[in-house]
């Protein structure tokens, strides 16, 4: 798969904090729903803590990425200048508001209307730090990332990951919320990445410089998106297919959809990253 391998901190950093935007969106939905419901709103704080740990591993990763965590202080020098420092005070930002909101709920010690209020900011921000990650990669000088489809591939990761995610949390938490609708939303954004795929595959065959072929930076490409949306189709179907039956899909059959669409949006990064071609000399297309 190309050299995406070694920016593995970088791919669990981006892929779960993209998964976790989504799915705090739907299991805070799900929270909003069950507000004046004492025991479903305890409940679904308790399981909402699987959120955080994820986004603490990201977190983590990304630490790792830069060698000691000292530097992920010097990053924050230029906020509003640099994208890579509005990522990390994003990121940062929506971990400490939305941790605290759940560090608050599970405490059970949110104002009904203060609780509804911070957790929709919550939600915002985590949406706003996926925008910001994206404009980490929009750099003139790679223009395999520059451009629109890598913008796409990030959000349609939180389309694809959070919403299974937060079914997940809902499920754990025996919380009733009608899942129909996410799970529209997630195999809308199935037939979206393929689509992106095949146009960015066409891109990437026009992009070259005098020494080098942006379509033969990654070895077998096609064949590992297939294999891809073979495993997301495979993990959204665990999903998907209870609820065409019309029946409430069990915990296990979530947790094996999450494992199989997380582990195909992972070999996505890791060919994004593969993707990496600085112009060095004049590029074409």
């Amino acid at each position: 798969m190309g050299n995406g391998w070694h920016e593995w901190p970088l791919v669990l950093f981006t892929v779960l904090g993209q998964c976790v935007a989504g799915g705090l969106i739907v299991s805070g939905l799900g929270w909003l729903t069950v507000a004046r419901e004492r025991p479903a709103r305890t409940r679904l704080a308790r399981a909402m803590f699987l959120l955080w740990l994820l986004m603490g591993v990201g977190f983590l990763a990304s630490v790792m990425h830069l060698g000691s965590p000292l530097r992920m202080f010097n990053s924050l020098n230029r906020v509003g200048a640099s994208a890579l420092s509005n990522e990390i005070a994003g990121g940062a930002l929506f971990f400490a508001v939305g941790g605290l909101w759940w560090l608050a709920a599970f405490l059970d010690k949110l104002p009904a209307a203060f609780g509804k209020a911070w957790l929709v900011i919550s939600m915002a921000l985590g949406l706003a730090f996926v925008w910001m990650m994206s404009r980490v990669y929009q750099i003139e000088t790679v223009p395999t990332w520059r451009n629109g489809y890598t913008t796409a591939g990030f959000f349609l990761t939180v389309l694809l990951g959070g919403p299974l995610l937060g079914s997940l949390v809902l499920r754990l938490a025996r919380v009733r919320v009608s899942p129909v609708g996410f799970a529209k939303i997630s195999a809308a954004a199935l037939l979206l990445s393929v689509a992106v795929i095949v146009m960015q595959g066409q891109t990437l065959a026009a992009i070259h410089s005098s020494v080098q072929q942006a379509a033969t930076l990654v070895p077998n490409y096609a064949l590992w998106q297939t294999a891809r949306l073979a495993m997301l189709a495979l993990g959204l179907g665990c999903w998907l297919c209870p609820l065409i039956r019309r029946t409430e899909p069990r915990t296990l059959s979530l947790i094996a959809g999450f494992v199989l669409v997380l582990t195909a949006e992972i070999v996505g990064r890791i060919l994004f990253y593969g993707l990496h071609m600085t112009t060095g000399v004049a590029i074409a297309g």
